[in-house]
């Protein structure tokens, strides 16, 4: 999956929202039939989701499906998706990689190229299990839940709350080397978008790579919060060129406008780069 900074949710009951679904700058949308879809509305909702994917899916958005967890759901969820049109599909609330595994191998039976998952680590069991997670070839990223891991503990998603097990779970994305999307903190509050702001960079400061949006107000923010700014760029391309000249003349780590450079903090400024170029 493509390095994805904004993830725009679509409730699959919405048809309403469909047609600037793709206009409202996300790098990818999720079609819901989790939380977004009463548990009577389940069944309506299933084939109205299947119609979003094969509308969206042609518009230049990767597009990815949020199913429900148990599996007797979101077997149900996948059944009719189409071949070839999903980039993953997101399972919510896993504690296991036995669960990753059976959602895995439904999808190599559905599909000829099966898409990948996104796992979302939403309870302390899950964050107790997420480096056997994240490391099951199937999933291409972790997402952190702060809202629903507060409420299994019983207390508010604030910082002090959230920040240590949503730091445990980008450490394990990255050690295997996936996206991790999620912020330590409520993305509910759609008015607060300055709080929201904080929080993206505060992710982004955590090692987090993108998150997700229930509201296009949050996508902007979002998208430039996960992405470097203007000055880091800059930064990073004055040093690619002076590790450049130093390597040139067999020099290793050297001082660069008064730091020591070495290898992690190039490939640091290269990965910025890239992010920039994909973008």
């Amino acid at each position: 999956m493509k390095a994805l900074r904004s993830l725009l949710f679509i409730p699959a009951l919405s048809t309403d929202k469909l047609a600037k679904a793709h206009d409202r700058g996300a790098d990818a949308l999720i079609i819901e039939l989790e939380d977004a879809v009463p548990a009577e509305r389940k069944a309506e909702a299933r084939p109205m989701a299947v119609a979003a994917v094969k509308l969206l899916a042609g518009r230049g958005v990767p597009i990815l499906l949020r199913v429900n967890n148990p599996a007797v759901m979101w077997r149900q969820d996948i059944a009719g998706m189409p071949e070839g049109l999903l980039e993953a599909v997101m399972l919510p609330k896993v504690e296991s990689r036995d669960e990753v595994e059976a959602l895995a191998q439904a999808l190599a039976r559905q599909f000829a190229q099966p898409p990948g998952i996104v796992a979302l680590i939403e309870n302390p069991r899950g964050v107790l299990a997420a480096s056997d997670i994240a490391q099951h070839p199937a999933v291409v990223a972790l997402g952190f839940g702060a809202e629903d891991y507060a409420a299994a503990i019983g207390v508010a998603p604030t910082p002090t709350a959230v920040a240590g097990p949503a730091q445990h779970v980008v450490t394990c994305a990255h050690a295997w080397g996936r996206q991790c999307v999620g912020l330590a903190a409520s993305i509910g509050d759609v008015a607060d978008i300055e709080t929201f702001a904080s929080a993206v960079l505060t992710a982004r400061a955590m090692g987090f790579t993108g998150s997700v949006c229930i509201h296009p107000r949050q996508v902007d923010i979002v998208n430039r919060g996960f992405g470097p700014t203007f000055e880091e760029l800059a930064w990073a391309e004055r040093l690619i060129k002076a590790n450049d000249a130093m390597r040139a003349v067999g020099t290793g780590a050297f001082l660069f406008e008064g730091r020591l450079i070495d290898g992690p903090i190039v490939e640091r400024a290269r990965g910025w780069l890239a992010v920039a170029t994909r973008a």
